[in-house]
């Protein structure tokens, strides 16, 4: 009677543990399939990446005699080519105030040339100026409106000037190196005359 139930016992012990087995078995995840979807993941992004190469963007690298020949041309154009947008306010606003005070002085000038004109041997004048300036306030007049007129002229004639520096100068330095490669140090130099300091620059 023992016997058999120790029979009986190893018996229900290894059903025990194939069943654990089966149910383990059960429970594991299928690896293969999971490596086969990983494989066409990786085949999809290396297709994806060879199809669509990176598109790498040039830096702007202006032709310093291009940018003055656009700014004599037309002012602005040269700062437009550099894209120093900033600056189109700057330039526009200066030529617009040069040409409100170039014609306003102009207008000043020709308004009192022309009493003054009509001053000179007639005695009954009939300007504007009357019993408000002499004859020789108005030949005074006329002459302070013809320098202001001259100044405004010579001022405009220096900002168109500066303009075309301002493009020619922006693109030489639109790329000069300014990083961290520039090295300065200064060191003892030994000289016929003694010692002395050197000053090296190393570019990497």
């Amino acid at each position: 009677m023992k016997k058999q139930l120790f029979v009986y016992f190893i018996v229900l012990l290894a059903c025990i543990g194939g069943g654990a087995k089966k149910c383990a078995a059960q429970a594991r995840p299928d690896t293969s399939l999971n490596n086969i979807v990983d494989d066409t993941v990786r085949r999809r992004k290396a297709v994806a990446d060879t199809s669509t190469p990176a598109i790498k963007m040039r830096p702007m690298d202006p032709n310093p005699k291009r940018a003055g020949l656009y700014s004599a041309l037309l002012p602005g154009l040269g700062q437009i080519y550099n894209r120093q947008y900033w600056k189109l306010p700057i330039v526009y606003g200066g030529l617009a105030v040069a040409g409100y005070f170039f014609v306003d002085n102009l207008k000043q000038y020709q308004s009192f040339r022309k009493a003054y004109i009509g001053r000179i041997n007639n005695p009954h004048p009939t300007d504007e100026y009357v019993d408000i300036y002499t004859p020789d306030q108005l030949h005074q007049l006329q002459d302070d409106y013809n320098r202001y007129l001259n100044l405004t002229a010579l001022f405009t004639g220096l900002g168109y000037m500066l303009q075309v520096v301002d493009a020619i100068t922006s693109a030489h330095l639109r790329n000069f190196d300014i990083s961290r490669d520039i090295s300065m140090r200064v060191t003892p130099v030994a000289t016929p005359q003694g010692l002395g300091l050197g000053m090296v620059v190393n570019f990497k």
